[in-house]
């Protein structure tokens, strides 16, 4: 019979937790469900994970970011248990691997170099060290190493980024402003076109401008969209909650009364 008193230490920090993720993948006695598991059946969970991290941080709920921190650890450890697994490397590794990459990427605290350095200038120290890792790995092209995981307007803004280090960019955001009614009057034309892979092209060519506008103004289009989404969110609920009064839902309204409501929520500034 293992020995199970690190498990149930409340105190036992990550051992503890590494030694739960080795038991519930154990094959002979952990979970059926664990032990099934693969590096890309668990990586939507670990997306999903750090999206929470962005969402408690947003709604500055700290006692529920610590919750989802956990959640996202969970599954830094789970992926590094199944390494371990086929003998690829462990936690251990994974923890000296990024320790050397910021040591390597902050040499003005860790080396020799001056740390009388601006913001900006650290980023463009940090970006020359990771175009030479890259370099190093054989990624020799502007684009190479973008991950094809991302969601994909943050992997816009990745590329763009990436294109604008090479001088391949718009000045300003007035440019950018230009491109995006050029994009829209493609659209609409596409739209009338009646060629829908056209029409998802232009919308795709639009979105990736929108990105790039995000960018030039130094915005996160996904932090953005979330809070939009989450500005929905409760101007609809609103909507429902008056609805409610009257003993009514959504679908026993039309869209006149509603979208008056929405004007309503508009004019509540918490909304």
């Amino acid at each position: 019979m293992a020995d199970d008193t690190l498990l149930h230490d409340p105190d036992g920090g990550m051992p503890r937790l590494i030694g739960i993720m080795e038991r519930l993948r154990d094959p002979e006695t952990g979970c059926p469900w664990d032990i099934d598991q693969d590096f890309m059946s668990i990586a939507p969970y670990t997306i999903e994970e750090a999206y929470e991290v962005a969402d408690a941080i947003e709604r500055r709920d700290w006692a529920d970011l610590k919750g989802e921190l956990g959640d996202l650890l969970l599954q830094a450890v789970f992926h590094a248990q199944i390494a371990q697994d086929r003998g690829l490397f462990d936690i251990a590794d994974v923890a000296n691997a990024i320790s050397d990459k910021m040591i390597a990427r902050h040499p003005h605290v860790f080396g020799e170099e001056n740390r009388d350095k601006s913001a900006e200038q650290q980023t463009r120290d940090w970006e020359a060290v990771k175009a030479a890792e890259r370099a190093a790995s054989g990624e020799g092209g502007t684009l190479d190493g973008v991950a094809m995981g991302l969601p994909a307007l943050l992997r816009a803004v990745k590329l763009q980024k990436r294109a604008a280090r090479v001088g391949f960019d718009w000045p300003d955001s007035s440019h950018v402003l230009k491109k995006i009614q050029e994009e829209v009057e493609e659209l609409h034309e596409a739209a009338e076109s009646g060629d829908s892979d056209h029409v998802e092209e232009e919308f795709g060519d639009l979105l990736f401008v929108m990105a790039n506008l995000a960018r030039h103004m130094k915005l996160c289009p996904e932090t953005a969209l979330r809070r939009a989404n989450a500005k929905f969110t409760r101007r609809f609920q609103w909507i429902e909650a008056r609805l409610a009064e009257d003993g009514r839902r959504p679908e026993d309204s039309d869209l006149a009364e509603m979208d008056a409501l929405w004007d309503a929520a508009k004019r509540d500034a918490k909304l």
